[in-house]
């Protein structure tokens, strides 16, 4: 998966499309992603004898294959490749060349 936690992500598809935001954390073996003010769900919390009943809103997953790699410097999406870089494998965006990690 070529997308890590705390990259920036435009979404793709979907109710959020065109909203970005940071990767808080990545599924692999689902093939999710979970991204900031994403994909908003509703909770219901109930009463405990710690806590009062509430309602919560949390960011749901989202497939993979609906964002996509938000370049800040260039301000565009772009597709993420690999370089073989001093003996190390590095992201590298495939619209400028320039190295992610």
């Amino acid at each position: 998966m070529k997308i890590r936690k705390d990259d920036t992500v435009i979404v793709l598809a979907g109710k959020d499309k065109g909203k970005t935001g940071k990767v808080l954390k990545a599924m692999p073996k689902e093939g999710r992603v979970i991204v900031e003010g994403v994909n908003v769900q509703t909770k219901h919390q109930k009463q405990t004898q710690k806590a009062a009943a509430e309602i919560k809103h949390q960011e749901g997953p989202i497939d993979i294959s609906n964002v996509m790699y938000y370049d800040t410097k260039e301000k565009a999406p772009t597709r993420i490749g690999y370089k073989i870089e001093n003996g190390k494998k590095v992201r590298v965006s495939k619209k400028t060349g320039a190295v992610i990690d």
